[in-house]
Order: C-alpha cells, then structure tokens, then sequence
C-alpha cells in the first residue's frame, strides 16, 4: 500500500557562494522523469552561461521509491549524489533539486564541491514549504440500483469520490479513493455484494 508523503508545496530557490563561484539552487515538484526534464531544459535556457547544472531527483514513496542524479561535468560523485543525499534526509519526495554553478576561478576539489552542492540544496530545500501528498486510487464498481445511495454516503464518510455513473442492467460507477483506504474499500465492496469492476491505477 503506498503511504501518503511529502512533497514541495512550491518552487523554491536560495543561492550559496563559495570562493567567488555561485551555487544556485532550485527546488521543483515533479511527478514524472519527463516533467523534471522540462523543468532542467527551463532552467538550462535561464542560465545559458553556467559553467554546470547539477540534478537529482526523487519520486513516490519510500516503499517504491526512484531516484536519479547527473554530475553535469563535475567530478564523479560531488554533485548529484550529494543533492540526492539532502533531499533523502529531508524526507521529501516528487522532488527536483537542480544546482546551477557559475565557476568563480577558484577550484573546490571534491571535497568542497560536495559541501557546497550540499549546501546549497540544504539552504533550498530549508526554506521550500511542504504539503502532504496523498496517492489516489480509482475503481468501477458495478451494484444494483437500490444500493447506490449507500454507496454515496460511504464514499462521503471515507474521503471519496463519485467520478461517473453509468445506468445500464446495473448501475457502474467510478470512484476515486486515498489509497491508504483501499482495503476498507474491499471490505466494504465484499460484504456490499457489488461486483468490483477494474482496479484502474495502483
């Protein structure tokens, strides 16, 4: 069963300067691989002289959890894995971190470029607000006539709702459900005698 999570409540940004380069880190809400490629192409256009833009990303529960991280160019290991780092420990998910770098002159070494991506997704990520994601499911239920009004007051007193009804020999009706109640809702279709049509998304 996938658990409710959280995630970024809007796009988030702070800066860091470390020996004259500049750390610029934004903090985006993705559901998707493609969504946070569109959002890394947005930011490559913003910054077309930037020396780097590093990324990591996170999506879906701790149960099913999919990550990904790109140094960009930087020594292996110094910027990806320390941005993917922050945002496991800051226990959020659908998560973008992208760093941008403008190079000051000064080389880091490894250690300070891992300390200053970190930094700046710390410093990001310190000020994003958060909300509570909620993983949705939807089913069709196929019931008699008479048992449709039950139906609705159940789906009220559990946070669901009625998507579309079809009346033909029986009433077919899609609901929409917070997944951590799946299993009142097989409990509810079994001793109810409705036929559980499809399981629509997991």
């Amino acid at each position: 069963m996938t658990q409710a999570y959280e995630v970024p409540a809007a796009e988030t940004e702070a800066e860091l300067v470390v020996k004259k380069s500049r750390f610029i880190a934004r903090v985006c809400l993705v559901s998707n691989r493609a969504q946070a490629m569109e959002q890394l192409q947005k930011l490559q256009a913003e910054h077309p002289q930037a020396r780097h833009i590093c990324w990591a990303y996170l999506l879906g529960s701790a149960a099913s959890s999919s990550a990904a991280m790109n140094d960009d160019g930087e020594p292996s290991g110094t910027a990806g894995r320390p941005i993917l780092n922050v945002i496991q420990h800051k226990k959020l998910s659908d998560t973008l971190v992208m760093v941008v770098r403008y190079f000051g002159g000064i080389k880091l070494g490894a250690g300070g470029l891992t300390r200053a991506y970190s930094g700046a997704t710390e410093a990001a990520l310190a000020r994003c607000p958060r909300k509570l994601y909620q993983p949705l499911f939807e089913c069709e239920l196929a019931l008699a006539f008479a048992q449709e009004a039950a139906l609705r007051r159940w789906l009220e007193r559990h946070q669901g709702q009625l998507l579309s009804l079809d009346y033909g020999a029986q009433v077919v009706v899609r609901i929409e459900l917070p997944e951590a109640l799946r299993p009142a809702l097989m409990d509810y279709v079994a001793s109810s005698g409705f036929g559980l049509r499809e399981i629509v998304s997991e």
